[in-house]
């Protein structure tokens, strides 16, 4: 027989503690077990490893990390849900319980320097803004696992030539390995979201695969192609203000990575920008 768990009892903590949902937190509580020791499974959590759980909510992932994990770094943003997570994991000594913007929180330190892995259910309004964050800090972590909107999870794994394809896909597909693992419906959440969600999980590697002389140029180009994605590349780049490379320049480069001339930001893989950003750099 299965032991009782927090994620078994999702209604009767809330109304134990009088809470609801808050839409400014675009919070959703996880009521299906099943979908936690997925994120478990597919993390590969270790004693040996710390895990940063950013938005632990009720703390029903947070128990099931806490028993797989060495320690376990919860940081919630909402400080209304602080004594609920404080009392119901309070039978666990491996947790820490932090109120805070993860935003604005200095992670590398909250790590105290020992290997740790990410775990995450992200609300739709702050996705974005929390995994490019993540990515560009360069923080040591070995892997982020997120629970995401379907749309998003959709965007983070495109292909070129899909209309889900853009900054954010070559941004996750340039500092990680991503793959969708699998959907989550919107019945095991309380309240209901719109819309179906997703677990992605993503390995860091210590570096890059796709290797560029300026990381930053690439992502400036990248930024611009996405910024009108309707127009050719040259014409979305050439009027991008962060850069001032003459359409002529641009036209020739873009050529040499083996795209039309007249191709569009979505048709160019994330080697090819790289190879756009090292020739530019010449």
């Amino acid at each position: 027989m299965r032991s009782e768990r927090l994620v078994d009892n999702t209604k009767a903590i809330l109304s134990r503690y009088g809470f609801t949902a808050s839409k400014r937190f675009g919070q959703n509580f996880i009521t299906d077990r099943t979908v936690l020791e997925d994120i478990v499974r597919v993390s590969r959590l270790t004693k040996e490893e710390d895990v940063l759980e950013i938005g632990p909510g009720l703390g029903t992932l947070t128990e099931y990390l806490a028993e797989s994990a060495g320690r376990v770094c919860a940081v919630e943003a909402d400080k209304k849900l602080i004594p609920v997570l404080k009392e119901t994991l309070s039978r666990y000594d491996n947790i820490e319980i932090i109120n805070g913007d993860i935003l604005k929180t200095d992670i590398v330190s909250l790590m105290k320097g020992r290997p740790f892995r990410i775990v995450a259910n992200l609300p739709y309004y702050i996705t974005t803004p929390v995994i490019m964050s993540l990515l560009e800090s360069h923080i040591p972590c070995r892997s982020i696992t997120v629970m995401v909107q379907k749309e998003v999870g959709e965007r983070m794994t495109a292909k070129p030539c899909n209309k889900s394809y853009g900054a954010l896909t070559l941004a996750v597909n340039y500092y990680t390995d991503p793959a969708i693992i699998r959907t989550i419906p919107a019945s095991s959440f309380i309240p209901s979201p719109k819309v179906d969600s997703v677990i992605v999980h993503m390995d860091v590697p210590e570096k890059p695969e796709v290797p560029v002389k300026n990381e930053a140029l690439m992502f400036s180009l990248i930024r611009g192609a996405f910024n009108q994605r309707r127009k050719t590349l040259v014409n979305a780049l050439s009027g991008y203000e962060k850069l001032d490379i003459p359409k002529e320049r641009l036209t020739e480069a873009i050529v040499l990575t083996g795209a039309k001339g007249t191709a569009r930001g979505e048709e160019l893989s994330l080697e090819q920008f790289a190879r756009l950003a090292d020739i530019l750099s010449e």
